[in-house]
């Protein structure tokens, strides 16, 4: 890895554990790991996901993915439904309170990310966005077989 690699990885890391370290001490009042919060924010009341697109679209196993909607299904966040389409598959929905937690979750949520970006002006918040999504691009193509 050349120096400049290394100094820019050890920099988004580092900026993550920070945001992370928020993130979670913002969503413990609301009874929430980062993850579970991720999950409510994939979902709806109607439709749902399955575990596995669950799975996918956060990275997680399908043991973990399970784990986690226990939990968020025993604290009436989610719920499990059979799949219209196929009936050995399960669909997990919010619950109307898991919609309410959500809604009120990811405002604070926003409210904090706007005051740890504040930082920034405007100008530097688009730059910053264009580079990590030229990023994320690139590493998210790596992942896919």
């Amino acid at each position: 890895m050349s120096p400049l690699a290394e100094q820019q990885y050890r920099m988004i890391h580092d900026i993550y554990v920070m945001l992370d370290d928020g993130d979670r001490h913002l969503l413990r009042a609301f009874d929430l790991s980062t993850s579970q919060y991720a999950a409510l924010r994939l979902l709806d009341e109607a439709e749902g996901l399955r575990l596995t697109d669950i799975g996918e679209r956060l990275l997680l196993d399908k043991s973990t993915v399970t784990r986690m909607i226990d939990r968020l299904e025993r604290l009436d966040l989610v719920r499990r439904l059979p799949d219209p389409l196929d009936r050995r598959v399960l669909r997990v929905v919010l619950t109307p309170h898991g919609s309410s937690v959500r809604d009120a979750s990811s405002a604070t949520y926003i409210r904090s990310l706007v005051r740890r970006m504040h930082t920034l002006t405007d100008d530097e918040q688009r730059q910053l966005y264009a580079l990590l999504d030229k990023l994320y691009v690139g590493l998210r193509s790596d992942l896919i077989p």
